[in-house]
């Protein structure tokens, strides 16, 4: 029986003190008008964060001019100087919905280990029935009925 079990994942978010004088801020060099912008994530996420993180920030409206990626210990923003504000507010909901979906993950995860280990107990009992079972059917055939 081959068991496949999956980890629990960790919440992450931005970090919560950020110090706007020591982000990494450069010129993009693939966009006329754009920057690139380091935000300080509070750790570095693990693969399943990464995964849910991406689906949530690509699901959006308007992706096309959202670019967001995850590198190390912090998500790197593409955005203009206009934009800015309004992206640090998507960055914000994505990061939440992310999060939150990280959560409902973790319960599925509880979930299929609390039926797995049901299953493995029921299982055991049932083999065990049946070595009994085997047992009585041997003393019956060896002892005859007395």
């Amino acid at each position: 029986m081959v068991v496949e079990l999956r980890e629990v994942a960790k919440k992450v978010g931005l970090s919560e003190s950020i110090d706007a004088d020591t982000v990494a801020i450069s010129k993009d060099h693939y966009f006329a008008n754009a920057f690139v912008v380091d935000l300080p994530l509070e750790a570095v996420p693990d693969h399943v964060w990464q995964d849910v993180f991406e689906r949530e920030w690509k699901s959006g409206r308007r992706l096309w001019d959202r670019k967001l990626f995850v590198v190390g210990e912090k998500l790197r923003l593409v955005t203009t100087v206009n934009d800015i504000e309004d992206k640090l507010d998507w960055v914000r909901q994505v990061t939440e919905r992310t999060n939150r979906d990280i959560d409902e993950y973790n319960q599925e995860v509880a979930a299929r280990e609390a039926q797995m280990k049901d299953d493995t107990r029921s299982q055991v009992l049932k083999e065990e029935q049946t070595s009994v079972d085997m047992i009585r059917d041997n003393l019956r055939k060896r002892l005859g009925a007395y």
